[in-house]
């Protein structure tokens, strides 16, 4: 997801094959973001409607431990969402975003791929590996409600640059939110193993990898100081990677 750094709040106009400045209103941007917006509020209506059946069907027999555990899960996937469709009504309008379909394509692959390891066979987990993987979600999608809090009017699927942020977990990665996404995905891969999940995941994590690359071209070109900002910070993980 972009963030972006900005201490003066005047971006550079410089433009290149692959960018060029925006001009367009508050309104527009919304309306591009509706697509997202009726996305996550629907799912997050579905996820709800799957947490009220989890607490009328839940066997008897599941701990206490597992039970709590997936209740706290499901309420993080839903306040996700809804934060997430939150974010689209009040960001900001971008003041660059990349040109042509590679960029766009990537970003919608890479947000929406991984979702299809529910077209596969769902594992028997054991407890200790059903919690683990239960635990992973919850874990990724709490830090993601707290990274889009940190984002605040910048968060952005597409890559476009919106407003620098630098504070928060931003002073330790330049993408937070990406981490916290993959932690929620490995947990959802484990409940759907298998060969054809993991080459998934593979496949989701190169166009992850792919925006990342396309929003730092965009940033760098919109925010003069981001290059200092690079060189200061980890992309993904702090003080490795």
């Amino acid at each position: 997801m972009t963030t972006l750094p900005n201490g003066t709040g005047q971006p550079s106009r410089a433009t290149g094959p692959a960018f060029f400045p925006c001009g367009k209103s508050g309104l527009y941007d919304l309306v591009m973001g509706l697509p997202i917006l009726v996305w996550s509020t629907g799912l997050a209506f579905l996820s709800a409607t799957a947490l009220h059946r989890f607490v009328k069907t839940a066997d008897p027999t599941l701990p206490d431990a597992a039970y709590y555990v997936n209740i706290a899960m499901q309420l993080s996937v839903i306040a996700f969402l809804m934060l997430l469709g939150v974010t689209v009504v009040i960001r900001k309008p971008p003041v660059g975003r990349m040109r042509g379909m590679e960029p766009r394509i990537s970003a919608l692959t890479g947000t929406f791929l991984i979702m299809a390891i529910a077209l596969f066979p769902r594992r028997e987990l054991s407890l200790p590996l059903g919690i683990a993987s239960t635990l992973l979600i919850l874990t990724g999608e709490g830090f993601a409600i707290v990274i889009l809090m940190q984002l605040r009017s910048s968060f952005s699927i597409m890559p476009e640059a919106r407003e620098l942020i630098t504070s928060g977990l931003y002073r330790f990665v330049r993408h937070p939110l990406y981490l916290a996404e993959e932690v929620a995905a490995v947990g959802s891969v484990m409940q759907f193993l298998s060969a054809w999940t993991v080459m998934l995941f593979v496949l989701h994590i190169a166009f992850q990898l792919r925006r990342i690359w396309n929003e730092e071209a965009v940033l760098s070109q919109v925010f003069p100081e981001y290059n200092m900002y690079k060189v200061k910070t980890s992309q993904i993980l702090p003080r490795i990677y």
